[in-house]
């Protein structure tokens, strides 16, 4: 994965890309990581990484199957998702609910016999003898389509089956810390608590090998959260490592 986007910004840029800086949060921030650290994009300016510490993630892994158990397998519809996503806790800001659950899960469709139709072709069969051929011979027809007739229930489901991929979670945090450490780039690790730094991240913090921003009142999905903290904590990274400048005037 670090290798396709190293690929992706040779498809863009060709041979000269500019200066980049690549943020990556969570999953995302391990890819960033190994990315950078494999030297995947060349230009690379700087590193940001949101809420992923090596410990905390692998502590996190003992539990994680039970916690994707824990979702609800489907949805009635888009809203009951984003309805969801925002009562459980895993996003606290309804307007980005709306623009990241989207992309989260996928539509379904899946068809099912109408009990309604089943029930009136049982009870729709003639008792008279006596009537009209004609209208039997209708009446046999109509019931035969009806039969045929099939109910599509529209749902919504998780686009990846995250549980399948367990084989691969050790190895996307195993030694995460001391890869992100030994990145040549200035280095921005955010967080949504103090308490989520491992021991090797801790030394590194207060030998001042990367700036490190708490960012409270939030959950697991910063960016989401608190997208304008996070913007401004950006800025001002990139600003104190003159990667650019401040705009004069400009309101958010």
């Amino acid at each position: 994965m670090a290798k396709d986007v190293g690929k992706v910004i040779e498809a863009l840029y060709g041979e000269n890309p500019p200066p980049i800086m690549i943020i990556g949060h969570s999953m995302g921030g391990a890819i960033a990581v190994h990315t950078a650290s494999a030297n995947h994009v060349p230009s690379l300016l700087g590193l940001c990484v949101i809420d992923v510490v090596e410990g905390t993630a692998m502590d996190a892994l003992n539990s994680m199957q039970n916690f994707l158990r824990s979702r609800p397998k489907t949805f009635k519809s888009l809203e009951n998702a984003i309805e969801w996503s925002v009562k459980s806790g895993q996003i606290r800001n309804i307007e980005s609910a709306r623009v990241s659950m989207g992309g989260q899960v996928k539509k379904c469709e899946e068809s099912a016999s109408n009990p309604s139709v089943s029930n009136s072709s049982s009870e729709g069969i003639i008792e008279e003898e006596e009537e009209e051929q004609g209208a039997e011979e209708s009446n046999k027809k109509r019931m035969k389509e009806e039969d045929q007739e099939v109910k599509k229930e529209s749902f919504y489901t998780w686009r990846v089956e995250l549980s399948k991929t367990e084989k691969y979670w050790d190895g996307w945090f195993r030694g995460l810390s001391a890869l992100f450490l030994s990145c040549h780039v200035p280095k921005l690790l955010l967080l949504a608590g103090v308490d989520r730094l491992d021991k090797d991240l801790t030394i590194g913090q207060m030998q001042g090998k990367f700036q490190m921003q708490v960012l409270p009142q939030c959950g697991h999905a910063v960016h989401e959260d608190v997208p304008e903290k996070v913007a401004d904590a950006l800025a001002t990274f990139m600003v104190r490592h003159k990667f650019t400048e401040f705009k004069e005037g400009f309101l958010c």
